[in-house]
């Protein structure tokens, strides 16, 4: 089946370069990663799942012009067809071209989590969420314990296995008053989504089973306790 080539352009350099930070850096913890691309009225969700994390991570960007589409593609080849170089090229009407996408990869088939998407709708926001400075901190503190329990270790027991108890002791305790577990702020900050500020605002929604750790950024979704398996999520500018 032929597909149509599809041309993005997005509403400003920086948000090229937003997004080709984001692809590179779910790259780096999977080189064969495939995203997830939903594009409707003026924006573009890119929906990616970095394995180390067990999460869903969502950027959305800006676009120039309205599109409607949804296909899954190459995370690798989507970041090298992206114009990131913020030099405007004339159009063929004689105006200016943001950067963008001359054409997206080829469509490839989607991983398991691509067909399970968090809802479009019915998102609620919960009180509880510390805010990111004591994020940050139950971070790093998070680190140090585990570095320190894996000094601790017999070296018999070093082993990946003995590596991954500790982690999912660690990881899967909940942040403040809420269900959220702690490896989703782990993510979050580890794609760039969570910045130190005070002031920086991140919130906690649910819908059903579902878990939503958002910022300006990007927002990092998963299942709640108890539910199982990894529904679309809402393309809408500025709630990324």
């Amino acid at each position: 089946m032929t597909v149509p080539v599809r041309s993005l352009r997005f509403a400003d350099a920086r948000e090229a370069a937003d997004l080709a930070a984001f692809l590179g850096r779910l790259l780096h913890y999977d080189r064969a990663a495939a995203v997830r691309l939903q594009a409707g009225g003026g924006a573009l969700a890119v929906f990616g799942r970095p394995p180390s994390f067990e999460v869903l991570a969502v950027r959305t960007v800006r676009l120039s012009g309205v599109h409607d589409f949804d296909v899954t593609v190459s995370a690798g080849e989507l970041l090298e067809a992206l114009d990131t170089d913020g030099a405007e090229a004339p159009g063929t009407d004689g105006s200016d071209q943001a950067p963008g996408v001359s054409a997206l990869p080829a469509p490839v088939t989607g991983p398991p989590w691509a067909g399970m998407l968090p809802p479009r709708g019915g998102w609620q926001e919960r009180p509880g969420l510390p805010d990111p400075v004591d994020l940050r901190d139950r971070l790093t503190e998070a680190v140090a314990e585990f570095r320190a329990r894996d000094a601790a270790l017999p070296e018999e027991r070093r082993t990946r296995a003995e590596r991954d108890l500790i982690g999912r002791d660690i990881w899967s305790r909940t942040v403040g008053d809420t269900e959220l577990p702690l490896r989703a702020v782990h993510a979050a900050q580890s794609l760039g989504f969570l910045r130190p500020a005070p002031d920086f605002p991140v919130a906690l929604l649910t819908a059903g089973a579902w878990l939503r750790l958002r910022t300006p950024f990007g927002s990092i979704a998963l299942r709640g306790a108890g539910s199982g398996g990894l529904g679309t999520l809402a393309v809408t500018v500025g709630t990324a």
